[in-house]
């Protein structure tokens, strides 16, 4: 089956839609959780994942490969069976990698040649490798090969840059089609996003958008932001993007970010985000709160048996206390960390769902301006 994307409401460009695979309805906007190697860094499983409510989990096709290996866990039936999740997967390309690690790779038309931040083994990844890893990861959504360049990066590098993704997109499109008619496709409805690139340049973002929608792909991703750039230069390269791609598909802002972020990026038609923030700062004890970010180390919790955040059903916050949270964390204990990081995704995915009413009500920017002044008051 193709994808199905239905809005259901608006509120200025803001968007409440439903978007349908082959395995199962998501509603949006949402927030993915990032599980890099097929797994929520901080003790997080599957059964986790759907106590919390999340709705897709992202997996990274770089890191897959390099570890563990895509053609071994498509012998063991794909990426959902091995990980046990059953819900929608998203793998990322493999292109972010291409862009951190600068000093290892050499980008060319066939694809890039880097090295492995493992063992430093010579690697090749094109769009032809990254749809075939994808492939063999039997994920849901597939992301197109592309090029990240930094944000500030001279426009004479840019603008070939963004030619030469647009041409991998084709090459990605063509490769999936062709995978989808071989007998052992794990998945041979995998959907293909592609990815709007060109810095912080509004003719060359607007162009390239223009360009890759007339491809008929299944969603589309704003890529190349929060990596260097300010929040107002992102949020003016979405508001100048937003308006030139399909409005009948999704739209997925990359590796965006913070809650004031998510909510600023909802305003201006983004329906689609992920990020590692709510796992990575629950890993160091800072914690997510409609009254703003804590730091669950600070001294004055030494002694607070009240939970992180009253009314919040987390794991954490139903059963633990402040006091005890911050001992696991002070005493280096696995369990501190499995539950800050429950916590904050917790947050985030029923902050998703806090959007979505507001929206269904008609009141969104009315809660987006009252969350965005909580937490900045709040915020330690």
């Amino acid at each position: 089956m193709k994808a199905s994307y239905k809005v259901l409401k608006t509120e200025g460009a803001a968007k409440r839609a439903e978007f349908t695979t082959n395995r199962g309805t998501v509603q949006t906007p949402l927030f993915m959780n990032v599980g890099t190697v097929g797994a929520i860094k901080g003790a997080v499983g599957a059964e986790d994942l759907e106590s919390i409510g999340c709705q897709i989990e992202l997996s990274n096709t770089y890191h897959l490969h390099v570890r563990t290996g895509d053609e071994h866990i498509k012998s063991l039936g794909g990426l959902h069976k091995f990980m046990g999740w059953n819900g929608p997967i998203l793998t990322d390309s493999g292109g972010f990698q291409v862009f951190s690690l600068a000093s290892l790779r050499k980008i060319k038309e066939e694809g890039v040649e880097f090295r492995s931040h493992i063992d430093g083994h010579k690697i090749f990844m094109g769009p032809e490798e990254s749809i075939r890893i994808q492939s063999n990861l039997g994920s849901t959504i597939a992301m197109a090969f592309d090029e990240c360049a930094p944000a500030k990066a001279d426009k004479e590098y840019v603008k070939p840059s963004v030619e030469r993704t647009t041409r991998w997109l084709e090459r990605c499109k063509n490769e999936m089609e062709r995978l989808s008619e071989l007998p052992d496709t794990i998945n041979p409805n995998q959907l293909l996003f592609g990815i709007n690139q060109g810095a912080v340049y509004d003719d060359i973002r607007i162009d390239h958008a223009k360009r890759i929608s007339e491809m008929d792909l299944d969603g589309y991703a704003i890529g190349g932001l929060a990596v260097g750039e300010t929040h107002e230069e992102m949020y003016h390269v979405i508001e100048e993007v937003t308006p030139y791609l399909p409005k009948d598909k999704p739209t997925y802002l990359m590796g965006v970010g913070t809650p004031e972020n998510i909510l600023e990026s909802v305003d201006r038609g983004v329906d689609f985000f992920d990020c590692v923030y709510p796992s990575r700062n629950g890993r160091h004890g800072h914690l997510y709160t409609h009254s703003g970010k804590i730091n669950i180390n600070n001294a004055k919790y030494a002694s607070d048996m009240g939970p992180v955040e009253e009314g919040c059903g987390c794991p954490a916050c139903r059963r633990y206390s402040r006091a005890y949270i911050r001992h696991l964390h002070k005493s280096g204990e696995m369990l501190g960390l499995r539950l800050c990081v429950l916590h904050n995704l917790y947050f985030y995915n029923h902050m998703m769902q806090e959007i979505r009413d507001a929206l269904d009500e008609g009141r969104f920017k009315a809660y987006k301006t009252s969350m965005i002044e909580s937490m900045r008051a709040g915020e330690e």
